[in-house]
């Protein structure tokens, strides 16, 4: 991913207010973010625990959503649908996130099954086990950073297909 700046990833969010823009808290780490490690930009807020945000580069330039995670708890350990790691070391939970335009400001919504603390980026980059014999190992690994990046943006457009 390309370094963007704070301003650029607030005017990026597609669902938010412009009040919601403004309150946005960058990542803690933010100044030292190693950009090339990231297929999608995503975090939790610190001040509003159940809010976090994605961010990801199109050739229009970077487009972000805003999330909330649901209530309650998910009865099964469900799979991530961005990373679709099946060997997760951490919790998965449903995120929401209004559609935006009209659709969104007459409370359309979409939700998604996501890592808890976004770490899809850090998961799809660890080699996966030899599946067999031969297995290229680093083939499957690209194979799965370019998958997230499609789930990501197919769900990016489907927020945006609120307008």
């Amino acid at each position: 991913m390309l370094p963007i700046d704070g301003a650029r990833i607030r005017a990026s969010l597609i669902n938010a207010s412009q009040r919601e823009r403004a309150a946005v808290t960058l990542p803690a780490d933010f100044a030292t973010l190693q950009w090339d490690a990231f297929d999608v930009l995503c975090w939790r807020d610190p001040k509003l625990p159940k809010v976090g945000y994605a961010v990801i580069e199109t050739e229009s330039g970077p487009v972000g959503i805003m999330l909330r995670q649901a209530e309650g708890r998910i009865r099964t350990r469900p799979q991530c649908s961005w990373c679709e790691d099946v060997t997760l070391p951490n919790d998965v939970v449903f995120y929401t996130a209004k559609r935006s335009g009209a659709a969104g400001r007459n409370g359309d919504t979409v939700g998604t099954l996501a890592c808890a603390g976004f770490e899809c980026s850090r998961n799809v980059r660890r080699l996966p086990p030899v599946a067999y014999l031969g297995f290229d190992v680093e083939a499957a690994r690209l194979q799965r950073i370019e998958a997230l990046r499609e789930h990501v943006a197919g769900f990016v457009q489907a927020v945006r297909e609120g307008d």
